[in-house]
């Protein structure tokens, strides 16, 4: 879908949408999320081309300021990431059960490519701060052994940054579950 992706998390919604604009008009990106989010902050998530999210980012945070709270650049993305980020991923059943959360909306992301890379999983969502406190999740399913091996990847890298909340696996969720994740 495409090549790279980059976020600035600013902890003022003016200035957030004043880095969307600055982004924007760097480089030819496309806007995947952009948006306040909990508690009181602003996410800008773009995608394109390397060198175009690259140069994005860069006049991003440098508008931003002292108001960015984190950034991700992200090149060589994973397919699923973005789908699963616009939650427009279709399952028709669920194996098992994969579950990542984490304290920021990077890690959460950092987390999703980093699973869907190690195993042969499929990314049900990567939720980013909608409603959370600043915290995302990730869900994700597959079979049991790729699921194990898709969360060992996505928390050993959350952990080394110390923003892992929790991670579960649910190895065969009960249908009503099924019908509350999918």
């Amino acid at each position: 879908m495409y090549p790279a992706i980059g976020l600035v998390e600013l902890n003022s919604i003016a200035k957030g949408i004043m880095v969307m604009d600055a982004m924007l008009k760097k480089a030819p990106i496309k806007i995947i999320e952009a948006m306040p989010v909990c508690p009181g902050k602003y996410m800008a998530l773009i995608a394109g081309e390397v060198a175009c999210v690259e140069a994005s980012l860069e006049v991003g945070v440098a508008v931003g300021e002292n108001y960015v709270l984190d950034q991700l650049f992200l090149p060589y993305v994973h397919e699923q990431v973005v789908p699963a980020i616009l939650t427009l991923t279709e399952i028709d059943q669920l194996q098992a059960l994969g579950i990542m959360e984490t304290f920021s909306i990077a890690t959460g992301i950092l987390a999703a490519d980093a699973a869907v890379k190690a195993a042969d999983i499929t990314l049900i969502e990567v939720r980013l701060a909608k409603g959370l406190a600043g915290k995302s999740f990730v869900t994700l399913t597959g079979k049991i052994a790729d699921v194990e091996a898709a969360i060992s990847a996505g928390t050993d890298l959350v952990v080394s940054k110390g923003l892992l909340l929790t991670q579960v696996i649910i190895p065969a969720p009960h249908d009503e579950v099924t019908d509350k994740v999918l």
